[in-house]
């Protein structure tokens, strides 16, 4: 394995195991994602419910993180992760239940409403485990060496696998309804299942069994807020996504102001991610080790603009042209963040780093949800996109100016002593 080997991580059985899981994982979740957001608008037609939806995510896997991080740490990461998917896969099977012919005869429309929010609630649970046990699983599956471009390839998998969940359930809605699109993502999350036995059990880093959960949590939160170069590139993905995302009210744009349908709703989904696999992929040929803290904070200010004319657009080639390019500077920023995350970040604190960076930026996706149709409720879908927008920008003005360790962060030297470490490990 060479210094700059574009596919270090992939050299390693084992990690290529766990982004297969990981590919099936978020394939379902992201088309589950888009039919429940479809389905409850369409029982609805009230842009708030898209935002409770959200809302209902986010209270479980924001509030419940911190301690989720503290058993990641202490607990086998295997078997953590594999009860996360067994968890997920009744909560896929609930899904495709409510939305049968059957069900939907017997029951009225409240109650099914209210239970596919219950069952998001349960989703939200599994999702304060499922970001710190696989940030901690990455480190087990490859040598120090490699953790850069296992971070790249992760990130890639993750967002390719976005793309093509959101593209096919918007086009599965059309083909072969809901009902029979869920049924899909369940037999996915099956899949999941058995391949992550094909993982061996990994070694339990942090060997501080006598920490209280309040001592464990107080560390790591005192490690993040801390270190500024960790905080300021959570900070300022937290703000593009909690107020530059549209992603939950697409379903508005798709139907009521592009008029494109379900088909266009997957499209318009599909094109926010597909602009980022083009960009992840070609960092693991061009590194983004060199003035990485300027790099993070162009491809913030590059989302920000393309949101912005997302929202003004009424032309759907320029609405997905926007969510394209929106894409691509997501996607560097999203690997410069896992970049830094998987250098800085002490092998026996992933677990609750892992949990902080879950309550920073994948809980915003949904409280992100939830400030989108509330946005939309209160001044329209366009223009909430547009104010969303402004806001990012204005963050990442602040956080340029305010934040010189960020501005000025370079990650050569950081590659270079992992590089080395990796050599003694081997």
């Amino acid at each position: 394995m060479t210094k700059n080997d574009p596919y270090a991580a992939l050299r390693f059985k084992e990690f290529n195991i766990f982004l297969l899981v990981r590919f099936a994982l978020v394939f379902g979740w992201s088309m589950q994602f888009v039919v429940i957001e479809w389905q409850v608008y369409a029982m609805t037609n009230d842009e708030l419910s898209l935002g409770i939806i959200g809302l209902c995510e986010f209270l479980p896997a924001f509030f419940l993180a911190p301690i989720a991080g503290h058993i990641v740490d202490k607990k086998e990461k295997r078997n953590l992760f594999t009860l996360c998917i067994a968890l997920f896969s009744l909560i896929s099977f609930g899904l495709y239940w409510l939305t049968s012919s059957s069900l939907e005869e017997a029951w009225d429309t409240n109650t099914i409403l209210y239970s596919i929010y219950g069952l998001v609630f349960f989703g939200g649970v599994l999702r304060s485990f499922f970001g710190p046990t696989i940030f901690s699983l990455i480190a087990l599956l490859v040598p120090k060496k490699a953790y850069p471009n296992a971070a790249t390839w992760s990130s890639s998998t993750w967002k390719g696998a976005s793309v093509f969940g959101a593209l096919c359930g918007g086009f599965l809605i059309a083909w072969i309804n809901v009902h029979h699109t869920l049924g899909i993502i369940f037999l996915l999350v099956m899949l999941a299942l058995i391949l992550v036995f094909q993982i061996g059990k990994k070694p339990i880093l942090n060997t501080k069994t006598n920490e209280s959960v309040k001592e464990s949590l107080k560390v790591g939160l005192r490690f993040v807020f801390n270190d500024k170069v960790i905080l300021g590139a959570l900070t300022l993905d937290m703000i593009a996504v909690l107020f530059g995302g549209a992603v939950a009210i697409f379903a508005v744009f798709a139907k009521d102001i592009l008029d494109a349908g379900p088909k266009g709703f997957g499209v318009l989904n599909a094109a926010l991610s597909s602009g980022s696999i083009i960009t992840m992929l070609a960092t693991t040929y061009i590194p983004i080790t060199r003035s990485t803290g300027k790099k993070l904070l162009v491809s913030v200010v590059g989302f920000g603009v393309c949101m912005i004319i997302f929202g003004a657009s009424r032309l759907m080639w320029l609405s997905v042209l926007a969510l394209f390019f929106s894409g691509v500077f997501d996607g560097i920023s999203m690997v410069i963040r896992q970049t830094i995350l998987q250098l800085k970040t002490p092998d026996e604190m992933r677990g609750r780093v892992g949990a902080v960076n879950s309550m920073f930026v994948g809980s915003s996706n949904e409280l992100g949800a939830l400030e989108s149709g509330i946005a939309a409720r209160l001044f329209g879908a366009p223009l909430a996109v547009i104010l969303g927008g402004t806001v990012t920008l204005l963050t990442v003005a602040v956080i340029g100016l305010k934040n010189k360790p960020l501005r000025q962060l370079d990650l050569r030297q950081d590659v270079e002593e992992h590089y080395e470490e990796g050599k003694e490990e081997s």
